[in-house]
C-alpha cells in the first residue's frame, strides 16, 4: 500500500518529518517498508533564463537559444516550443538528467547545432498537463536555483507493508486515522464532502431505469448502484491523474480514475458499468451455476466455476463479483450512462474465486480482507458526486441500496483491570477509552472499570477483549510499556558444572585455532582392530547393538581415536590437509552381559598437515609432536592446572602412538590422559598417508584438578629485567628438569617473575653428545625498579646450581 504524503494531508494535519512518521506509522503496526521522495528528479532541473533566442539556420520550427542556467558561461540549447522569448525564466534540464519515463538528457547536435540541455514544459516535468510548450515561471528566481526548490514543490511516498487483517489501512483515509492516533494532540480524519450537488441531480429516478437482484444474499449482503446521465468521457484533470501516479496507479479516462480515486482514498472498491450495455437494465448477483466461461476486462478467458458469484444483467454475467469486470460492459470512449457499483462481498467467496482465476486486482486484494460494510452508499455518492463534477454529468435521484442481510454491530465489554494486569500497564479507565475514541470505537463507560465498546464496521479484525488489548498497546506505544517480570517467585538453578566446563573447553580450544566435530558414537567393529589394540583387551567394545544404523556403524566406540582418524580421512579426501580439531564425548565400555556399558566422558585432539598456511612470508613445515604437546601446556595454563609432568608410556595400552613419541600427562598423583604420533600401521589401516598428532584425556581427571578458588593480583607497576643462561649439557638431559629445578630456586626468591627456554642448539661446533640450552629469567619487584646489583648475585646463584646439578658447561 502506497501513502502519499500530500494526499493524507487533505484529510489530517501532519507536520512530522518523513522519518519520523514512517517509524511512528511502524511502531503502531502499519510496517513502512519504504520512504520516497516523488520531485528527486527536480533536484537535477535548474531554473534558468533565456538571455537570446536566435532561428535555427537549418530548421523552421526550431530555436537556439543562450540560457544562463547558473554557470559561468551561457549554455547553447536548441528549443522547439513556440512560446520561447528572451528574459523567459525556465525550467532547464542540464545533460545527465533523468526525466520521468527515464528519458535522460544528453549533449549533442540538432540539425548541426550544438544543444547541452532542454528546456521543459509542464507535462515532461510531470507539474500539470500543458505541453503547448516551454513552462513559464512566474516570480523573483536566481538562475541556477534547483527546480524543486523554487517553487517548493514536495511529497513524500510511503510504502507500506500491511499485515492481512488490517484492511482498514488499505486507504488513505484509513492511514489518515491512524495518524491521528499518534499525533498531539490526538486529531480526528477530515472526511470528504459526500453529499450529491443540488444543481446535478435530474428529475428522473435510477429506479425507473435499473433493478437490482440479490439471488445469493449470503455471498452478497449489501449492493447499492447510482446512475449518471450525459457523461464525457476524456482524460482525468491534472489533479486527479497526479493523485493515482503518486500512489503508482496509471489514469485511463475519468470515469474509471474516479472509481480507482475512490477506492484508494475510502477503500471501498467500484466499478462502472457503461449502462447501455446493461440488458434490459437489470443487474443480478448470483453464483455461475452453468456458466462456463467468462472474458474478464483484460481479454482474457477464465474458466467458471459453479459457485463464483457473477454480477449479471438481464441476459449474461459482466463482471467476477469484487474481483475484475466483463469487456462486455466496459466504459468507452462513446458511454454516456454510467451505472456505479459499489458493494459488500463476502470475503471468502472472493478469496477463493481469485484464485482460481489467478486474478489479482486491487478490488479483490480489498474484498477478500474485508472492507467496511456499512460504508458502500457513502463511497458510491462521493464517486457519483466527483463525476458529476469532472465528466459534466447529470445524477439520477435516489440510490439502489439492497441490503438484505444487514450486519450487527459487535459490543465488546471490556475490563481495564484485565487490560492492564495483560499489559503490565496502569492506564487509567479514561485514557483507555480516549485511547479506543482516537480510532473511531464507540466507549461508553459502566462503572470504574468497564467500558462497552462498539466496534466500528471497518475493523473486521477486533472480535474479542483481547483485540481491544492489542489496540490501547499499538497506540499508547510498545515503547511506554515498562519491562516487568511476574510476582510469582521463582527458584534459580545453576547450570550443571560439566555443562560450563564444556564451554569453558570450547573457548579455550578455539582459542588455540582447533575447530570442534561431533561424531557418532557408534563406530565400526573392526575400529579397536585398526587401532592396534590387543586381542585380549576385554573392555574393546561392547556387545553389537541390536538396530544398528549401517553395518560400519554397529557398535559403540570405546575411544574417540577412530571418530577422530575418519574426520581427517573425510577432510583429505576433500583436499583439505592441514587440520586442527578437537571433540568432546562419551565413550563406553561393556560390563556384564544384559546390562548398560560404563560411560566415560573424553577429550580428544588432532593436528595434522603444515604449521601455518603457505604465504609469501612464511615457510612451509609440517607440524611435529611439540606443536601438540605446546597446544596441550597451553590448554592446561589456560585452565590453572599446575604440576603438569610429561612422562613415557611404559606400557602396551596405547600401541597405536609411534614409539619414542608418546607421553603420558600426570598432573601429581592424577592421570590425565596421554599424547603422541599415531604409528604408520594404524595410518595406513585408516587409509591415510600423512603424520597425525592426537592427545586422548580424561574430562572428570581434569575437572577434579580445576582449582577451586581463582585468585586474582593488580598489574605490575614496575618494569621488568631479564637475563639469559647458556649453557651446554648432554643430550640426555631434559629441559622440563632443568625448568623444574630453576622453579624451586623461584619458590624461595620472590624477585623470579618467569623463566622459559628460548634456543636449543644441536651440531658443530659441539659434539654429538652434548646440546646447547638458552633460558631467559625474568626478574621483577613489586617495591621497586630492579637494577643490576639487585639481581646480580642472584642470577650467578641460579646458573652455578644449574652447571652443578646437571654437570653442564659455559660456552667458550
Amino acid at each position: 500500500m502506497k501513502v502519499s504524503l500530500s494526499w493524507l494531508k487533505e484529510y489530517i494535519h501532519v507536520d512530522l518529518e518523513p522519518s519520523v512518521m514512517a517509524k511512528k506509522l511502524t511502531m503502531a503496526g502499519l510496517e513502512v517498508d519504504a520512504v520516497e521522495e516523488r520531485y528527486d528528479y527536480l533536484n537535477n532541473i535548474v531554473v534558468a533564463k533565456v538571455n537570446e533566442v536566435k532561428k535555427h539556420p537549418n530548421a523552421d520550427k526550431l530555436s537556439v537559444c543562450m540560457v544562463d542556467a547558473g554557470g559561468d558561461e551561457l549554455i547553447q540549447i536548441v528549443c522547439g516550443a513556440p512560446n520561447v522569448r528572451e528574459g523567459m525564466v525556465v525550467p532547464c534540464a542540464l545533460p545527465g538528467t533523468v526525466l520521468p519515463g527515464d528519458f535522460k538528457i544528453k549533449k549533442g547536435k540538432l540539425r548541426g547545432e550544438v544543444s547541452a540541455g532542454m528546456l521543459c514544459s509542464a507535462s515532461e516535468l510531470k507539474l500539470n498537463t500543458d505541453s503547448a510548450g516551454i513552462m513559464d515561471l512566474e516570480g523573483d528566481f536566481v538562475a541556477g536555483t534547483p527546480l524543486d526548490e523554487a517553487l517548493n514543490v514536495s511529497d513524500t511516498v510511503f510504502e507500506i507493508d500491511l499485515t492481512p487483517n488490517r484492511p482498514d489501512c488499505l486507504s488513505i483515509i484509513g492511514v489518515a486515522r491512524e495518524v491521528g492516533a499518534f499525533t498531539e494532540p490526538k486529531q480526528t480524519v477530515r472526511f470528504p464532502d459526500f453529499m450529491l450537488p443540488e444543481s446535478k441531480i435530474g428529475y428522473e429516478s435510477i429506479h425507473d431505469y435499473a433493478k437490482v437482484q440479490i439471488i445469493d444474499p449470503d455471498l452478497c449482503p449489501r449492493y447499492s448502484a447510482g446512475l449518471l446521465f450525459d457523461v464525457t468521457i476524456e482524460p482525468s484533470p491534472f489533479w486527479l491523474q497526479e493523485r493515482l501516479e503518486s500512489i503508482g496507479l496509471t489514469p485511463i479516462n475519468n470515469v474509471v480514475d474516479i472509481t480507482n480515486f475512490v477506492m484508494m482514498e475510502m477503500g471501498q472498491p467500484l466499478h462502472a458499468f457503461d449502462f447501455d450495455e446493461v440488458a434490459k437494465g437489470k443487474i443480478i448477483i448470483r453464483r455461475a451455476g452453468s456458466d462456463t466461461n467468462f472474458t474478464t476486462l483484460d481479454s482474457k478467458d477464465h474458466k467458471l466455476e459453479s459457485d463464483m458469484l457473477m454480477i449479471c444483467d438481464g441476459k449474461r454475467p459482466v463482471a467476477l463479483a469484487g474481483v475484475m469486470g466483463g469487456e462486455n460492459s466496459e466504459i468507452s470512449n462513446s458511454t454516456t450512462r454510467v451505472l456505479v457499483e459499489s458493494a459488500y462481498f463476502n470475503p471468502i467467496s472472493i478469496r477463493k474465486t481469485a484464485k482460481k482465476t489467478g486474478i489479482a486486482s486491487d478490488a479483490s486484494h480489498r474484498f477478500e480482507r474485508g472492507v467496511d460494510p456499512d460504508g458502500t452508499v457513502k463511497a458510491l455518492n462521493r464517486a457519483v458526486s466527483l463525476m458529476a463534477q469532472i465528466c459534466d454529468a447529470t445524477i439520477a435521484k435516489d440510490i439502489i441500496d439492497e441490503h438484505p442481510n444487514k450486519p450487527v454491530p459487535l459490543e465488546l465489554d471490556l475490563n481495564t483491570n484485565a487490560l492492564n494486569t495483560r499489559l503490565g500497564t496502569n492506564l487509567s479507565t479514561d485514557a483507555i477509552g480516549e485511547i479506543l475514541t482516537s480510532v473511531e470505537f464507540k466507549v461508553e463507560k459502566t462503572d470504574d472499570i468497564l467500558l462497552k465498546v462498539g466496534v466500528p464496521f471497518f475493523r473486521v479484525d477486533v472480535i474479542r477483549p483481547e483485540d481491544l488489548s492489542e489496540e490501547v498497546a499499538r497506540l499508547w506505544g510498545y515503547n511506554n510499556i515498562q519491562t516487568s517480570y511476574p510476582l510469582v517467585p521463582a527458584k534459580g538453578k545453576l547450570l550443571d558444572e560439566k555443562i560450563s566446563f564444556r564451554e569453558k573447553i570450547r573457548q579455550i580450544m578455539t582459542g588455540f585455532s582447533f575447530s570442534e566435530v561431533i561424531n557418532y558414537n557408534f563406530i565400526n567393529e573392526n575400529s579397536c582392530d585398526r587401532l592396534n589394540l590387543l586381542d585380549n583387551d576385554k573392555r574393546r567394545y561392547v556387545e553389537t547393538i541390536l538396530n544398528p544404523i549401517s553395518d560400519q556403524m554397529s557398535v559403540l566406540r570405546s575411544s574417540l581415536i577412530p571418530g577422530l582418524l575418519e574426520t581427517m580421512k573425510r577432510n583429505i579426501s576433500q583436499q583439505s590437509d592441514t587440520l586442527k580439531f578437537f571433540e568432546i564425548g562419551k565413550i563406553f565400555f561393556a560390563t556384564q552381559k544384559g546390562s548398560l556399558p560404563e560411560e566415560k566422558e573424553m577429550i580428544a585432539g588432532l593436528i595434522t598437515g603444515n604449521r601455518s598456511d603457505s604465504s609469501w612470508c612464511s615457510k612451509k613445515t609440517k607440524v611435529d609432536f611439540f606443536d601438540l604437546k605446546g597446544a596441550v601446556e597451553g590448554f592446561f595454563e589456560a585452565l590453572m592446572i599446575e604440576n603438569i609432568v610429561f612422562g613415557k608410556i611404559e606400557d602396551e595400552s596405547c600401541l597405536y602412538y609411534k614409539d619414542g613419541y608418546a607421553a603420558y600427562v600426570k598432573s601429581g598423583d592424577t592421570l590425565m590422559g596421554t599424547l603422541g604420533k599415531i604409528e604408520e600401521k594404524v595410518l595406513k589401516n585408516y587409509g591415510l598417508k600423512q603424520d597425525a598428532f592426537i592427545f586422548d584425556f580424561s574430562f572428570n581427571a581434569i575437572q577434579d584438578l580445576l582449582p577451586k578458588v581463582v585468585t586474582a593480583e593488580s598489574l605490575p607497576k614496575f618494569p621488568s629485567i631479564s637475563r639469559d643462561i647458556t649453557i651446554i649439557v648432554d643430550r640426555t638431559v631434559t629441559v622440563g628438569a632443568i625448568l623444574k629445578q630453576i622453579e624451586l630456586i623461584s619458590k624461595k626468591e620472590v624477585l623470579i617473575e618467569n623463566v622459559f627456554l628460548f634456543d636449543v642448539f644441536e651440531g658443530q661446533p659441539l659434539s654429538e653428545d652434548k646440546k646447547s640450552l638458552s633460558f631467559r629469567v625474568v626478574y621483577r619487584s613489586t617495591s621497586k625498579t630492579l637494577k643490576e646489583k639487585n639481581i646480580k648475585k642472584l642470577h650467578v646463584n641460579i646458573s652455578k646450581i644449574i652447571l652443578d646439578q646437571f654437570n653442564a658447561d659455559l660456552p667458550e
